[in-house]
């Protein structure tokens, strides 16, 4: 009897491993997904493996997991599914949970006293057996050590799959793999979604074009696909078009509610950044929204609350910005509109156009006061509105993030009054084209931050003297009418200004000098402006910019003068002048300034200062740009403050050496006029010289040893157009530029030493001798390894032109990369128009992936070869390299990007 059961149970558990047609329908466009998971599962080897399944709800983790149990449950001795572990492990507790893993495996019925109890039965009764278990909806770590605490609970060869919407429960266990699983791509939602929707009995005028409106709406998340498709089969165009239409204005509940559980489980500070993000940040700068959550009190955890919403798939940072699902945002507007949906003035956050402007419509005389409102966003407001926005504002008692792009100043009916009040509990204002009268007498936010004013028509922020004890951020642009700055005493925390473009700001009150707090001042292109003020105790500053209009050279041009400097500013360590008289500060730089590192002059002024830069021992960054000596009242322009040319083919060395600089990294003598009897030795002995840009000049050679600049990793010759030869360069080269220059011939074995040249442009350069031998020598070189490699030049003969190269088998193993080389025209590489590279997965039923995986840089000459290598070592990182490797057929594509006239492709040896 025994041996009939095992028979019943090993011809039942075969069938039961054969997927159903239900799966199979829930697998449409899940079948790359199934493979990858598979593959990670490697059920093949030995040991034991678990991985966690982790993606935003909806986005078919479930699915994935059961579809793959259904296929391999027959190589394990046992497997069991335990589903919706959140809701049951609330209802029935983690106990229950144990008893049926160890009643699904073992086939008896085991009583447990505790959970204590239940990870010592299921450990000492299935560390020997092959089990392959799925634990669903994972949400506490509680659950995990429970349930598969370790490897060693289990025997060798078995496999635990875990799903769950946050990925800090996988990482926090240690011992699991995290499996993300990616949303649809377009080709595979409309294979789903015509799963669901279509009906052959009953078409549905214009099908086509109404189920890409749902797949856009759904962008790739399965169950609004599946939700949306079943409601939608059988009806008729009228019923698809007003579903379309509703689905704008107001979510599916369905989806909302499966979405919404990944916000009901965070706290309450994280609930509030969640729904400030949905409403004002999404595609918005990270940093930038860092400065407004810490303005507006979100204080020191704020990164562990992003990292939160991060490992719960609610959001995600690319590039440097917050990037959201559309329906994930749908449900965090929903969440903050759905009590009162038709009342904006109910609401804790506004920021749709149509709502602020219908907000008392219909009486502009009786504005209530509002107490709900707490942050709010208006931009770009149509004709007619600014001044019902203004009465708004001023009801909002308990305001405390408002940001208000109303118009250009030359725009702004100077007619239009300002709010009478705004709120004091205010911390971050961002007001573009604020109307003319200052500030409200009664304005005195205590909490605000900071405060961010561009192409306002004020005159003043504010009447006489106000005090904000905690702004720290001043910024104002554009400020044409603004006639005078605030008194800085009264805002004794502020760490960041920036003046730009006050047209008739001519004078900034002289508190600033003694301000302690100050970190960072940037002043620039205030026409009017002659003097800073004096620097009296300026301490904590760090970073100074001071740019005025640039100077006619042709004619004498009122500047402004740098101040005396009476206190060393031990804190500076970035300074940017330009258009400035400078000879105060180069008097005194060395003893004032000590702790520079980066100096920028541009178009400065001096008469006969001795410079005194022997006290900058810090300094790894000197650019200076156009610098002009003034003598008798006279305009002189010289080209370097190393050289000054008082008379023709005279040249007076200036009183400071370059080898006293002894931290410089990066020097820029970018278009000085320098010719061979100009061009300093000395810079020879700048030892730890990385970068150096010598572009724009007149020399025929260079008389000083490049070779022994070991660190110097990026050369700059470009348009040196009297240039005859290349020196002997540095074995540590990595960037070389030779562009335009006219009279140069590359002869062999320049770049013999250089191992490590990866990007070389000799555009423009008429004759070289020997293309093939430095592009065979570049791919010798250690940098092509594992990075990619660019050389541009004339006259290469290249491939028969190719679009697409269709990958072998085993090519990830058998070869090193790709080589690539095309003739491009000008477009290519100038500003308007970069190469790049990008790569594409072509499969059945996919769509493509594109990773950029190069971009080229600026250029304005004509057509141009271009050579390219890319290491299948830098491609390790993209989706296309995990997706590629792994199945039958894929390619790689240069994108055009730019107007190409041919190139060719193959695949490098390794």
């Amino acid at each position: 009897m025994k041996a009939i059961n095992q028979i019943v149970d090993t011809i039942f558990e075969t069938l039961f491993s054969i997927p159903s047609l239900d799966v199979e329908e829930d697998l449409v466009g899940m079948g790359v997904r199934l493979q990858q998971l598979e593959a990670e599962l490697d059920i093949k080897s030995p040991g034991v493996r678990m991985v966690g399944i982790w993606g935003v709800g909806g986005s078919g983790k479930t699915t994935l997991a059961t579809s793959l149990c259904m296929s391999i449950s027959c190589h394990f001795q046992g497997h069991c599914i335990v589903e919706n572990i959140r809701e049951e492990s609330a209802k029935c507790g983690l106990k229950t949970l144990q008893e049926k893993i160890l009643l699904c495996l073992l086939k008896t019925e085991t009583r447990l006293q505790s959970v204590a109890q239940g990870k010592h039965i299921i450990r000492s009764r299935l560390s020997q057996s092959n089990v392959l278990i799925i634990l669903d909806d994972v949400d506490h770590i509680d659950q995990l050590d429970a349930l598969a605490g370790s490897h060693d609970w289990f025997g060798n060869g078995s496999r635990i799959i875990m799903t769950t919407r946050n990925e800090e429960l996988l990482i926090s266990h240690k011992e699991v793999q995290v499996f993300p699983v990616t949303l649809l791509s377009r080709e595979e939602a409309i294979q789903l979604f015509n799963k669901r929707a279509y009906n052959k009995n009953k078409p549905v005028k214009d099908y086509d074009s109404l189920s890409l409106s749902v797949v856009s709406y759904a962008a790739g998340l399965p169950l609004a696909l599946k939700v949306i498709g079943s409601f939608l089969c059988g009806k008729n165009e009228e019923e698809w078009r007003c579903t379309l239409a509703r689905l704008k204005e107001k979510p599916d509940m369905e989806i909302v509610e499966i979405l919404k559980i990944s916000y009901d489980g965070l706290k309450p500070s994280e609930k509030q950044l969640f729904l400030d993000i949905t409403c004002f940040f999404r595609w918005e700068s990270t940093l930038h929204a860092m400065e407004v959550f810490e303005a507006c009190g979100y204080g020191p955890g704020i990164g562990i609350d992003i990292t939160v919403l991060r490992q719960k798939a609610l959001i995600t940072i690319v590039n440097g910005r917050f990037i959201m699902h559309d329906l994930i945002q749908e449900m965090g507007h929903y969440i903050v509109r759905h009590e009162h949906p038709n009342d904006p003035e109910k609401h804790s956050r506004v920021w749709k156009r149509d709502e602020i402007e219908n907000m008392h419509l219909g009486d502009t005389t009786m504005v209530m006061e509002n107490d709900k409102i707490k942050a709010i966003q208006y931009l770009y407001p149509r004709d007619g509105y600014l001044s019902l926005f203004c009465q708004n504002v001023s009801k909002m008692k308990n305001l405390r993030y408002l940001k208000a792009v109303l118009t250009t100043k030359h725009n702004i009916d100077e007619d239009t009054e300002a709010p009478s009040f705004l709120s004091n509990e205010l911390c971050y204002i961002e007001w573009d084209g604020y109307p003319r009268s200052p500030f409200p007498n009664s304005f005195k936010p205590m909490k605000l931050v900071t405060l961010k004013l561009q192409d306002s028509l004020q005159k003043k922020l504010w009447k006489g003297y106000k005090h904000l004890p905690n702004l720290k951020v001043l910024l104002l642009n554009y400020m044409e009418y603004l006639l005078s700055t605030p008194d800085f005493d009264g805002l004794p925390c502020l760490q960041k200004l920036i003046l730009h473009s006050c047209d008739r700001l001519a004078k900034i009150h002289p508190s600033l000098g003694n301000h302690k707090s100050l970190e960072y001042v940037s002043i620039t292109l205030c026409k009017k402006l002659r003097m800073f003020p004096k620097i009296v105790h300026m301490g904590k500053l760090k970073t100074l910019k001071i740019h005025h209009p640039h100077a006619p050279y042709n004619k004498k041009f009122p500047t402004v003068k740098f101040p005396k400097v009476e206190s060393n500013m031990e804190s500076l360590v970035e300074l940017s002048l330009e258009s400035m008289e400078i000879d105060t500060l180069l008097s005194s730089i060395g003893e004032r300034c000590a702790n520079l590192i980066s100096v920028e002059l541009r178009d400065c002024f001096i008469k006969k200062t001795k410079a005194n830069f022997d006290g900058l021992r810090h300094l790894e960054k000197f650019t200076l740009n156009g610098l002009m000596y003034l003598e008798d009242g006279n305009l002189f322009c010289i080209s370097w403050l190393n050289i000054i040319k008082v008379d023709r083919g005279r040249y007076i060395r200036a009183p400071f050496m370059f080898p006293q600089f002894t931290r410089l990294r990066k020097l820029n003598v970018r278009g000085c006029r320098l010719t061979d009897a100009a061009m300093p030795s000395e810079i020879g002995e700048i030892f730890n010289l990385e970068e150096l840009d010598l572009s724009f000049n007149y020399v025929t050679k260079l008389d000083f040893c490049l070779s022994q600049l070991t660190r110097l990793k990026v050369l700059d010759l470009s348009l040196c157009k009297e240039l005859l030869e290349l020196p002997e360069l540095p074995s540590g080269l990595i960037i070389l530029r030779a562009e335009y220059c006219n009279s140069l011939t590359i002869v062999t074995d320049f770049y013999t030493p250089c191992k490590c040249l990866c990007d070389v442009s000799f555009a423009g350069v008429r004759t070289i001798n020997d293309g093939d031998q430095l592009i065979e020598s570049m791919l010798q070189g250690k940098a092509v390894e594992n990075h990619c490699m660019v050389l541009m030049l004339d006259g290469l003969k290249i491939a028969k032109p190719r679009y697409t190269l269709e990958l072998p088998d085993n090519w990830c193993n058998n070869f090193s990369g790709f080589l690539l080389c095309g003739v491009v025209r000008s477009a290519w590489f100038t500003g308007m128009c970069q190469p790049m590279i990008s790569i594409e997965q072509v499969m059945r039923g996919m769509d493509s992936h594109n990773d950029v995986v190069w971009e080229g840089s600026g250029d304005d000459g004509r057509s141009k070869t271009v050579v390219l290598y890319v290491s299948f070592a830098s491609l390790r990182h993209t989706k296309w390299w995990d997706e590629t490797r792994s199945v039958e057929r894929s390619c790689f594509i240069l994108k055009k990007g730019a107007s190409v006239v041919t190139y060719g492709m193959g695949l490098g040896l390794d």
